[in-house]
């Protein structure tokens, strides 16, 4: 797959477009693209999605956007899953938001990308102050596929609703609307080698953001592998207030320094907490493993 980090000044190839920020690559943009796909190679088009970095909301009001589910790299990996022969990493900056739906029609979908085919989702907006619609892909005579809302138990699966689920530590309703367990990947760095202090050696993995769906601690697969994983600032250990996720791989005497790991969450143990001392927590560690070797079966 092609990554572009601009919009190319020279008009591309014909292609199928499906826009969006694609948060968490849900069941719904698992159809969008599904359906972009498709129609990419029943009309002899490159199959395209264009994205945004940052997500919009954390532009306009970092404080009060959502917390993110997937880092970029994460989004990009779907993709390439999903077959997708291009990605056009929009970068989301204060030029961009000032432009309008008839510029970004023309100059961008048109002159640049050569979009033959949109696809979106029903509810799409764009352009400054969001005042594009679907109704201005029609009016400009795109060829237009608008996906109707994708519901799992009568109701819309949406980002929002992923983060609910992961928020409350209902993770089996998250994997239900994600078609897969919710992950976050990274790559392993040095620490400060506070868990092998403890007796539990933990790898710990590259946050790509500050502020995740979900915090505490739980029964996880490292690549495939058992583990826990506690996510969160260490409330314990003092000093410590960056956002951490460390992970514990059972029974495990490997070297994961630099690599790219993901970290699927399966089972929520407990919240984090903060501990009187250092030995009380080691002895919580000890029982958060025993839970998870119990939920693996070990």
């Amino acid at each position: 797959m092609q990554v572009f980090r601009h919009f190319p000044k020279q008009k591309q190839a014909p292609c199928a477009l499906a826009i969006g920020n694609f948060d968490g690559m849900h069941l719904g943009h698992q159809a969008l693209l599904e359906k972009m796909t498709a129609t990419a190679q029943a009309l002899h088009l490159t199959s395209a999605v264009m994205t945004f970095e940052p997500h919009p909301r954390e532009f306009f009001s970092a404080q009060s956007a959502p917390a993110r589910l997937s880092s970029l790299r994460e989004k990009l990996e779907h993709f390439a899953e999903a077959g997708v022969e291009r990605c056009y990493v929009c970068r989301f900056n204060q030029a961009f938001a000032k432009m309008s739906a008839a510029q970004f029609i023309q100059t961008v979908l048109r002159d640049s990308l050569n979009a033959q085919a949109i696809l979106v989702g029903d509810d799409f907006r764009f352009g400054a102050q969001r005042a594009g619609s679907v109704a201005d892909f029609i009016e400009a005579k795109f060829n237009l596929l608008s996906l109707p809302q994708v519901k799992l138990n009568g109701q819309r699966v949406s980002s929002t609703r992923v983060r609910q689920a992961l928020a409350s530590g209902n993770l089996i309703e998250a994997s239900l609307l994600l078609g897969r367990p919710y992950s976050i990947s990274g790559k392993v760095v040095h620490g400060a080698k506070r868990g092998r202090q403890l007796g539990f050696p933990t790898a710990n993995v590259h946050m790509w953001h500050e502020r995740p769906a979900l915090s505490g601690v739980y029964a996880v697969e490292l690549d495939g592998l058992p583990a826990v994983a506690n996510l969160g600032v260490r409330p314990t250990i003092a000093g410590i207030a960056k956002l951490l996720l460390e992970v514990h791989v059972l029974n495990f005497n490997g070297d994961l320094y630099g690599k790219h790991v993901h970290v699927a969450f399966l089972h929520k143990i407990r919240d984090e907490m903060k501990f009187e001392s250092l030995p009380a927590l080691q002895a919580q560690i000890a029982k958060d493993v025993a839970v998870a070797k119990d939920l693996f079966e070990i």
